[in-house]
């Protein structure tokens, strides 16, 4: 594997050069040959043989989008519950795609030898074992994130993928999205921010009500038993368990705080955080924290930038984005695909681009609106590499994150979350509990991000 931030540079990661934008206040970015959709004429005619591990909801997302990814063969899945494995069974079916079913992952890859790749989406305290299972079983993994429940699991990961060779991508699908790269690319070349001071991110989530299952369809308890479970409620409300998760820092933060470290190129060296379970206090036994605030600490190449993230679980208002903020402008940006603006600061230096530039209002104020333009090509005609990235950036960010992950799979381009650069993630999310936990600034070991 590449050392952590190989994958994340700008240079070298395409075969192209980023395409300057005539239009559209010339912010267009060539797409990377990692997140282009593979095409029918550039795949290979040999499918690959693809197995998931845990086809709950998130997990049925990623099997039914991978189906529209040319080359792509489901032979297998599996899952502890014959609700969840009859219910994927049946759709792949649909789809042509008669698969074998397996309560035991290891059966399944003892069976399933031919596998090229598995899709693991089992709850986080599995993640570890399931995905080091298929690495060193000689098969590539896409596993969801967060990476691992504790950081000794994410570690293990690691060295699995690190030893075997084999491909590991963890499902921080926002290093996909063009629309991330295109925002990257105006703090960096276009420096239209200046110099970055503080970041803000959250994900305020409505009141949710717990997860239940259908009448009659309950696991037995001598099968919640062998698997780890004492109840169905863990099994199916195994977020709010500190057994089987990170909490809501884990669940929802690491998207965004992923963002922090990637767009920083940095590292935070402390964090603070509040937090507690404040309003779902009458489910008993349930022991994660139902909102946290937070405070990250970065010292980066341009100077110390505080990062402030909180996560909700009361309310939705202002659902979930993230903003760099600096001394010339405030960028915001979010992966629901509606949110991307710039706001500039009156005293910053006006770029030459900026009168051509779409104008809208938002929060008061206006503002740049962060969109991927066409550009033309000099003989006036579409540029039809500005259209392609035109059209994947409105995509969903999950699709082009698998797409990623099989077209390096095939040996075409690079992951763009490999195991180390999300070990680096999970390592700045989880220090955000323990600081919660003692109540005060927590900072980073020198080589607390290194596996």
């Amino acid at each position: 594997m590449s050392e952590p931030h190989a994958h994340t540079e700008i240079a070298g990661l395409t075969r192209r050069e980023f395409v300057q934008s005539a239009a559209a206040a010339g912010l267009m970015v060539t797409l990377p040959n990692w997140a282009r959709a593979a095409r029918p004429d550039e795949t290979s005619a040999e499918e690959l043989a693809v197995a998931i591990i845990g086809p709950g909801s998130q997990g049925r997302f990623l099997m039914t989008q991978s189906l529209k990814i040319p080359g792509i063969r489901y032979v297998a899945v599996c899952d502890i519950w014959p609700y969840h494995q009859k219910y994927a069974a049946n759709i792949l079916k649909k789809y042509g795609h008669n698969v074998n079913v397996y309560e035991d992952y290891r059966e399944m890859l003892v069976q399933e030898q031919h596998l090229d790749a598995v899709i693991v989406a089992t709850p986080d305290w599995m993640h570890a074992e399931h995905s080091i299972a298929c690495l060193e079983a000689g098969k590539h993994v896409y596993c969801e994130k967060e990476m691992a429940h504790t950081l000794d699991g994410a570690k293990r990961m690691v060295v699995a993928a690190r030893q075997t060779g084999n491909l590991l991508q963890i499902g921080h699908q926002r290093r996909s999205q063009p629309r991330y790269w295109h925002a990257l690319k105006m703090i960096e070349k276009d420096k239209i921010l200046g110099r970055i001071t503080h970041t803000y991110g959250q994900w305020n989530r409505a009141r949710l009500l717990e997860l239940g299952w259908p009448k009659g369809k309950e696991l037995a308890a001598e099968t919640l038993a062998r698997y780890g479970y004492e109840s169905m409620d863990q099994f199916r409300n195994w977020r709010w368990y500190r057994k089987y998760s990170g909490g809501p820092m884990a669940d929802l933060g690491s998207h965004q705080i992923d963002i922090f470290n990637w767009f920083l190129k940095a590292q935070p060296k402390a964090v603070m955080a509040n937090g507690g379970l404040d309003y779902y206090t009458e489910q008993p036994g349930r022991d994660w924290y139902d909102n946290v605030l937070s405070i990250y600490e970065y010292d980066t190449a341009a100077g110390p930038v505080r990062a402030f993230y909180q996560v909700l679980n009361t309310t939705s208002a202002g659902g979930f984005y993230e903003q760099f903020m600096g001394d010339e402008g405030t960028l915001q940006i979010s992966d629901d695909g509606k949110t991307g603006y710039v706001f500039r600061e009156v005293a910053a230096k006006k770029r030459e681009w900026e009168d051509e530039a779409e104008k809208v209002e938002q929060m008061g104020r206006d503002a740049i609106e962060l969109k991927i333009g066409e550009t033309l090509s000099s003989d006036g005609k579409k540029d039809p590499e500005a259209q392609e990235m035109l059209e994947q950036a409105a995509r969903d960010s999950r699709v082009l994150h698998l797409e990623n992950f099989f077209n390096a799979v095939r040996g075409e381009g690079e992951l763009t979350c490999p195991a180390e650069v999300a070990y680096e993630t999970c390592a700045t999310v989880l220090k955000a509990n323990e600081a919660v936990e003692r109540g005060c600034r927590v900072e980073f070991a020198a080589n607390e991000f290194k596996a």
